[in-house]
């Protein structure tokens, strides 16, 4: 019943409440947001990293490093969706698809990046020692702390920590992710957004 009242009230969405006798306190809110558990994305492309933004901005901060700017690196290189730096075997995935006739498909880590995703020369890039694979697979609460000195990062997942996401990969793949984790990860990034103190979350 509440969804559908302050998305009508609040946000314009053509949805018809169910039966109710009033909601009290609607005209104290400005807007309404729905997290549901619905996957955050389907293949194994889609993670937290890429979901809440902040792949963006680590991608970023590599293309600043010294070894980046001498190979004339961009943020482009250490993306894992597109020709360049990614591993062409595995198209950045990190894994293989193995179709199972009458059973579900399996994904096997990819032989040439060893499920890593890019190719030997990304790789060879490193922040503080760490390569784009290395920061994909931190638990997020170690790439909270890894990132501390940038804000504009580490707000993110610091958020995604106190959501109680800290201990999955900053890289895991949505289809191993949860209901439960996947809500988390939307809530964490709906926080990120600018805030009146007047928006009502439904879990």
């Amino acid at each position: 019943i509440l969804y559908p009242v302050l998305a009508d009230k609040l946000n314009g969405a053509r949805i018809v409440p169910g039966k109710h006798t009033r909601v009290e306190g609607v005209d104290q809110c400005d807007k309404a947001i729905h997290v549901d558990q619905n996957p955050i994305g389907r293949t194994p492309r889609s993670n937290p990293a890429t979901y809440t933004g902040v792949w963006d901005k680590i991608r970023t901060l590599f293309a600043k490093t010294p070894e980046a700017q001498v190979r004339g690196y961009g943020p482009g290189r250490f993306s894992f969706n597109v020709k360049g730096g990614r591993c062409e075997a595995c198209h950045g995935d990190g894994t293989l698809k193995i179709e199972m006739n009458f059973l579900p498909d399996v994904y096997v880590d990819c032989e040439e990046c060893h499920g890593q995703r890019y190719n030997r020369e990304t790789l060879e890039v490193k922040y503080n020692g760490k390569s784009v694979a290395d920061v994909l697979n931190m638990p997020i609460e170690e790439a909270a702390q890894f990132f501390k000195a940038y804000p504009s990062i580490s707000r993110y997942l610091d958020t995604l920590v106190q959501v109680g996401l800290g201990y999955i990969r900053l890289g895991q793949p949505a289809p191993t992710l949860s209901g439960g984790e996947s809500r988390r990860v939307k809530l964490a990034t709906e926080l990120q957004r600018r805030s009146t103190g007047k928006t009502v979350y439904i879990l």
